[in-house]
Formats: structure tokens, sequence, C-alpha cells
């Protein structure tokens, strides 16, 4: 065996670039949140109540859209808005399907902050269109970066997911997740900053923010493949030695003797699996269509809810976003609470239709008597956004890691970003249905839109997979046969 003043450094390092993984991650997703949210932060800016700044200083109008930025000046700005939200929701839906085959072929260290650089290119020209007094509709839709933006969500979960065995995933990745939330707020904390000033500078700023976090993140993101290859030079360096079965470096499962053998012949390197490939994984299509339901819900309350509070409960608009917040808050609770129990339990999909059965009545509760007082509406808000929000973050992290290593693929780790570009790119689809449904039922009642709302969760827990489908999939990672080993108990 290797001895142990050899293990112990290398332990000691697997476990800083396991931590290092995490950091960089967290920041990673936390910035392309952060780089997406000016734009509904921006929007009453571009079209502001001008009467109730005066008349307009250059000719002595009183019309109350003097001030407004063309072409968003006109009757029909909140169409335009609507194009902008819808342009980047389906790029971003389409883009996430061919996302992960490219993600699957690529160093994702390259692919990831490739992707980082060209979103704070888009995020910023977008913003510059403020400094070059452009107004044509046409420009603020192609920089609206959607497709650039899939890079992001399979890249980051295939990083940590080769780094972290099934066994603690759905912890670790419940809280990783609230980099969703973190970065919301941190993004409509800093274009709220100079939003009344210079606009422009709400996008440029932000987008600085993303290349710059792309940046060290191409310098600094440790691959668990090279990591595995390093290893791997290692053992053929010291053939005596060989991997310890008890840490992170994985265990191969074969002896010493098998290793000084033939410590030259290098594992052969799988083909990345094609997109009909990672359909045929049982539970992929599933999951997917259960968080194409699921996400509806969850980006119908992202959209809609501060007018919703503002309609019915008649609170201010500040109030009313500030308010809505609790739905992110009890998220990031429902994320974890999820992924502890999914942990502990062993059943990732028992614990996503315990959730989204329970969601159902709480949806129709909050309907009913979320606005009868602030502290009802605030605990709702909190259990509304958890029960609503537990199963979303489940699926996109540490569900779509799992089937990303299933046992059909055979010991085959290519599978893990466009398994995850499957799942989260039918979600997007449901993202882009839900406020679109909204805007459509609204006019006929709330009590419409939360009906579909309660439908469509109940949608996604029939279309949810069972658990056994999910009980094949790996646990670990090895390098020596690029198979995940059973964490230990």
């Amino acid at each position: 065996r290797r001895s142990s003043t050899t293990l112990t450094p290398l332990l000691a390092l697997s476990c800083s670039y396991r931590g290092l993984t995490l950091v960089l991650t967290f920041l990673c997703y936390t910035s392309y949140h952060l780089s997406r949210k000016p734009i509904s932060i921006v929007k009453s800016q571009l079209h502001p109540n001008c009467s109730a700044l005066g008349t307009n200083p250059h000719n002595g109008s009183n019309s109350t859209t003097w001030c407004s930025w063309a072409p968003f000046d006109q009757d029909n700005y909140k169409e335009l808005f609507g194009a902008l939200d819808n342009a980047f929701l389906v790029a971003y839906a389409i883009g996430m399907f061919i996302s992960g085959i490219f993600g699957e072929r690529l160093p994702l260290r390259y692919y990831l902050s490739g992707g980082m650089v060209l979103s704070g290119l888009f995020t910023a020209l977008f913003g510059l269109g403020y400094f070059w007094d452009i107004h044509v509709l046409w420009y603020f839709i192609i920089v609206c970066n959607g497709l650039v933006q899939t890079t992001g969500w399979p890249s980051v979960v295939a990083c940590v997911g080769n780094w972290f065995g099934k066994g603690k995933r759905g912890l670790i990745m419940g809280i990783w997740n609230s980099h969703t939330s973190v970065g919301n707020i941190l993004g409509s904390l800093i274009a709220g900053v100079w939003v009344s000033s210079e606009w422009g500078l709400s996008f440029i700023v932000p987008g600085i923010i993303i290349a710059a976090v792309g940046i060290a993140c191409f310098f600094f993101l440790v691959e668990r493949e090279w990591w595995q290859r390093a290893d791997t030079q290692h053992n053929e360096k010291d053939p005596e030695g060989v991997t310890s079965d008890d840490g992170p470096l994985g265990a191969s499962g074969h002896s010493s003797a098998e290793s000084s053998e033939s410590p030259k012949e290098p594992p052969e390197e799988p083909e990345a699996i094609s997109f009909l490939g990672a359909l045929r994984i049982p539970g992929v299509v599933e999951f997917s269509l259960c968080l194409l339901f699921a996400k509806l819900v969850s980006y119908t309350f992202l959209y809609w809810l501060p007018l919703y509070i503002v309609n019915v409960a008649h609170f201010g608009a500040k109030e009313a976003g500030d308010l809505s917040t609790l739905f992110d808050v009890g998220g990031i609770l429902g994320g974890i609470f999820a992924g502890l129990i999914s942990d502990y339990s062993g059943g990732r999909a028992t614990t996503c239709c315990v959730m989204l059965v329970v969601a159902a009545p709480m949806l129709f509760l909050y309907n009913r008597i979320g606005q009868t007082g602030i502290g009802t509406s605030v605990a709702m808000l909190i259990v509304c956004g958890a029960l609503v929000n537990g199963p979303y973050a489940l699926i996109t992290t540490a569900v779509s890691a799992d089937l990303g290593t299933h046992e059909s693929l055979k010991g085959n780790a290519k599978a893990l970003s466009t398994v995850t570009a499957i799942i989260d790119g039918t979600g997007s689809v449901g993202a882009a249905l839900g406020p679109l449904l909204a805007g459509l039922i609204s006019p006929t009642g709330w009590n419409n839109v939360f009906y579909m709302l309660i439908a469509a969760d109940g949608l996604a827990c029939l279309v949810g997979p069972s658990e056994k489908v999910l009980q094949g999939s790996s646990a670990g990672f090895s390098p020596a046969n690029r198979t995940f080993p059973k964490e230990k108990p």
C-alpha cells in the first residue's frame, strides 16, 4: 500500500480541489444570474412615468413619454418588454439542448470560462446601447444572450457532480444551489445603483463581473479528469504504490500486482454520449417532463408574484418586491431540505413527489388566505417557495448528477453535461411557457392562474419516474475504470 506520508498530501490536495471546485462553480453561476437580473430592474427606467418629472426641458412638451427610451416609449412597451423576455427564455431553452453536447466534447474549463466571457460581452453590449444612443429593437433582442448563457448550468453541475459521490450530492448541491438566489439578489443591488442615473452601467458592471469570474475560472478550476490523469502518472512513476480505496481519489478495484504488470496502459477514453443515447438513460425523459411543469410554476411566481401582491394585497411596488423575495428564501431552504432528506432516505424521486403533492394544496391556501395578514403572507410565501423550488432544485442538481452516472452507461462518465442539458432544457420550456400562460389567463382572474399552477404541480408529480430508475445510478468516480465507486457509510 502507498505509504501514509505519500497518501496524506494527495488526499489533502484532492480535498482542496473539491472545495475549490465548489467555491468557483458557486461564484460562476452566481455571476450568471447576476448578469441576467438587470433587465428586470431597468425596465422601469426604460419607460418611466415622465409626467412626474415635469415638462421636457428641450422643447417644453408635457408628453408622458418624453423621458422614455425609444423604442420602449410607445403604448406597446409591455409587448416589447415581453419580446425581450421571451427572446432570452426561448433562446435559452433551445440552446440548452445543444449546450450539453458541446460540453461533453470540450474541456469544461474552456467551455465554461469561454461562455462566461461571451455572456459578459453581450450583457455589456446591452448597456452600451445607452452610451451609443441606440434606439432600435433588434439590437436589444440580439444581445439578449440566452444562447451563451446555456454554457453555465451543464458545466457547473458536471464539475461538481464529478467530484462528489452520490451519498453527498443531495445536501451539498442543495446548499450549493443557493447561488441562483444569491445572484438574483446581487444583480438587483448592483443594477439598482445606476438605474436612475446611467442605466447602461447597470448592464456593463455585471458584464465585467461575469467576465472576470470566467477568467478566474479558466486559471483556477480543476477538472476531475485532470486529477485522474495526474494520479495515473504518479502511479506509473511509483508502480509499487496503489491508490487507496479510502479517499476521494477513488478506488480502481485493482491489486498492486495488476497495477505493476501494466503500468503504462492508460484507460481507454470513452466516446461522449449522443443526444439520443442520453434520452435512453432510464429516468431522463420522466424527470425532464417533471421539471418542465415544476419550472413552469417556479418561473410564473418569479415573473408575476410582485404584480399579484400589488393587485390582491394592495401593497406598493417596493413593498411587493421586498415581500416576493421571501419566495426565494423559501426556495433556498426547500433545496437544502430536499437534498438532505433524499440523501438520508435514498429516495430522490419520492422526495420530489411528496413535496409536489403537498405544494398543490398550499398554493390553493395561499391564494385564499395568504393575503389576510402580513404574518400569514410571510409564512405561506416561505412554505410555498420551499415546496415549489425544492423539487426543482433537487432535479436540476443531484438527480441530474445521478442520472449522468447511471449504471447503464457502463462507466462512461461523459454523459453528465448532456443529461443535465436535456433535463434543464426541457425545464426551460416550462419556464418560458408559465409566464406566457399567466399573462393570457390573468385577465380572467387570479384564481384561474392559481388553478393552472396547481394543475401543473399535479402533472409534475404524475409524469415523475418511480424510484427504481435512480437505483442504478453510481455514486462516485474512479480514475482507473472511469466509474463512480460507492461512498463509504
